[in-house]
């Protein structure tokens, strides 16, 4: 074997990535028999208090929204988008100060950070790192790894701090690589990730009209490796889209699913009429 051909084959297995908003998913049961207790003036005075707290925590620089979930596994589901861990504690405070709160009985959540996943460019950088006899982790190698993720974090900036898209449907599910018997996605050469990864994105690519998409990652975070939030008018394009995300490679061999949640947008101003008994 050549000098650059072992330089190659010992380059770092993981790949870059750029990292924004730190994002929280609150799905709650609503507590029905206790709220349906209430006299109608008291009803009202509960929700007059949380709408002012929700339009507070949903500003246009402090990102929150909420959706009707459909189905057994929720009724309610809070999405917050923030600069850091901090200050998605003190909003998930604050959620839980109104009178409204004795009502929500947590079902579930889900802690992430939008997540770009650079593996093009990863391997591009490397091969050229390596082409040029720099040792991996080294000063230099550690400089330019650094110097590249600060262009690519001015250009990605948009996507790094996205505004919760105005759309009527979500669809939210955390996913995994395969790691097991069979087959293992952090064994596969990186060229191979790489390879198979543009195939799946491509699927992506020809929906980006009728769905927005946010990937967050959950590695150390939460249950899964990455969360998935869709967006979008119709909600017959989650299924159009995840079915032919089935059959591509990386999806087909490699992908895990956890826990499916499908909502409605809830205005702050909707909130009475939907709970209003």
């Amino acid at each position: 074997m050549c000098q650059n051909e072992e330089a190659m084959t010992s380059l770092p297995a993981v790949p870059l990535t750029l990292e924004g908003a730190s994002v929280l998913h609150q799905m709650m049961r609503f507590r029905w028999t206790a709220w349906k207790a209430l006299a109608p003036a008291q009803q009202d005075a509960v929700l007059e208090e949380a709408t002012a707290m929700l339009a507070d925590i949903a500003g246009d620089t402090q990102q929150s929204a909420v959706y009707s979930l459909i189905g057994h596994k929720g009724d309610l589901m809070f999405l917050h988008f923030r600069k850091t861990f901090e200050e998605l504690s003190r909003v998930e405070i604050a959620l839980a100060r109104p009178r409204l709160a004795e009502f929500l009985e947590p079902a579930t959540s889900y802690l992430s950070m939008v997540e770009l996943g650079l593996y093009e460019s990863t391997l591009k950088l490397y091969t050229s790192l390596a082409e040029r006899g720099i040792e991996p982790h080294s000063a230099e190698w550690n400089q330019e790894i650094e110097e590249q993720l600060a262009r690519q974090r001015q250009t990605m900036a948009p996507r790094l701090w996205p505004c919760i898209p105005d759309r009527k449907y979500i669809c939210f599910y955390p996913m995994d690589r395969r790691r097991g018997e069979n087959v293992n996605w952090y064994q596969v050469p990186m060229a191979e990730r790489q390879r198979m990864m543009h195939e799946h994105g491509m699927v992506g690519r020809r929906y980006a009209g009728d769905v927005k998409q946010i990937i967050t990652g959950s590695i150390g975070f939460d249950d899964w490796e990455w969360g998935v939030d869709l967006f979008a008018e119709d909600p017959l394009v989650f299924k159009k889209l995840i079915y032919e995300m089935r059959f591509d490679e990386v999806s087909a061999a490699y992908a895990l699913f956890g826990t499916f949640y499908v909502g409605l947008r809830v205005g702050v101003g909707e909130l009475a009429a939907l709970l209003k008994t």
